[in-house]
């Protein structure tokens, strides 16, 4: 049995603000290297490891682009779902499990995420395998090395297969006390928002715990329009949907729902302090790029696609610049980026965000 791999690539990556814009959401910028990041989410799952053609749920702003950048890496996708409106990941995985098979695996992954060791997350898929065409719904945790708040959390219960445990249930983002506790017990890991899932099983799940989703995602594909690879489904049907996330929708009140615990180098690139941790760095700590000035300046995020900017005796900040915006924030406040594109809205300013 082959898997079908589904990219969500809704996201706006607000708190990458001013670099992440609606137009130029984090998932197609170059923010590593030479590819962005629904090019290597891509390339993740290539056909020789098994693996079918993408399927990929995205907004129609973004599909000129989304297909250039699949073209530049030679991948040509099973479809690309144009969602009428962002109604979270619930619907958005519905959809594509509408249009597989019902004994299709589904390998569910965002599209902004980083994986550095590939290889050990094939061989995590390898393990949940046999348990998703059993019907299990199996999500990937990620070991955690450090007590993070900004992620939420699955706890392990009792093995069921080798590297797979039963989940014994979702947590939200943890205070800090309760993480460094969820740390120590070895019990938990970070939830990635990974899974993988056979269609027809998740679509029961759906109809059992959230029967509006599932049938107002099957009303809009039956409705839907077609062009190529590009599939649109009917607007009035999807917007009747109820906005969920598949956590809350599914997973948390599923019974038969398994992890893998995997270390394979992952990151969600969630805002700058955590793209910081992925960039090289100078000797004093800096990532910088474009026209940089940094002098007696340690542990800073720097980077121009536009004016010089230079920077004297600073520490532990991000200086962005684009062509029309400059952010300055603190690292310790990377989270807080999103705060800039609420005041933007209030603002009336939305050709900013």
């Amino acid at each position: 049995m082959q898997t079908t791999p589904v990219i969500l690539s809704g996201g706006a990556g607000t708190r990458l603000w001013p670099l992440s814009r609606n137009a130029t959401p984090k998932q197609l910028l170059r923010l590593l290297g030479s590819e962005t990041l629904i090019q290597s989410a891509a390339r993740r799952a290539p056909a020789e490891n098994g693996f079918k053609a993408p399927l990929i749920v995205a907004g129609e702003a973004h599909l000129a682009e989304i297909e250039a950048q699949l073209a530049e890496i030679g991948v040509a996708p099973h479809a690309i779902v144009l969602e009428p409106a962002g109604r979270n990941t619930a619907p958005a995985v519905a959809l594509a499990a509408v249009m597989l098979p019902e004994d299709e695996l589904m390998l569910v992954m965002p599209s902004d995420h980083i994986i550095n060791d590939v290889e050990a997350f094939r061989a995590a898929i390898a393990c949940a395998e046999p348990l998703a065409k059993e019907g299990w719904l199996v999500t990937f945790g990620i070991t955690p090395d450090r007590p993070e708040t900004g992620y939420g959390y699955i706890e392990t219960a009792e093995s069921i297969a080798d590297g797979v445990h039963r989940v014994a249930r979702f947590v939200e983002k943890p205070p800090l006390e309760t993480a460094k506790a969820y740390l120590e017990t070895g019990r938990f890991c970070w939830n990635a928002g990974i899974f993988l899932l056979r269609a027809g099983s998740f679509l029961a799940e759906l109809r059992r715990h959230a029967p509006g989703i599932e049938a107002a995602v099957r009303q809009s594909v039956a409705g839907a329009t077609t062009e190529g690879a590009v599939l649109r489904p009917d607007r009035e049907s999807f917007l009747a949907s109820p906005s969920d996330s598949i956590d809350y929708a599914v997973m948390e009140k599923a019974e038969r729902v398994a992890v893998v615990p995997v270390e394979m180098g992952w990151s969600d690139i969630g805002a700058f302090n955590t793209l910081l941790e992925q960039l090289p760095r100078d000797e004093g700590g800096n990532a910088v790029g474009g026209d940089v000035i940094a002098l007696d300046t340690d542990d800073c995020l720097i980077r121009s696609e536009g004016p010089l900017v230079a920077a004297i005796g600073v520490s532990n900040i991000t200086i962005i610049a684009t062509g029309d915006a400059v952010l300055v924030v603190a690292n310790d406040r990377a989270q807080d980026v999103k705060r800039i594109i609420d005041t933007l809205k209030a603002n009336g300013r939305h050709n900013m965000s």
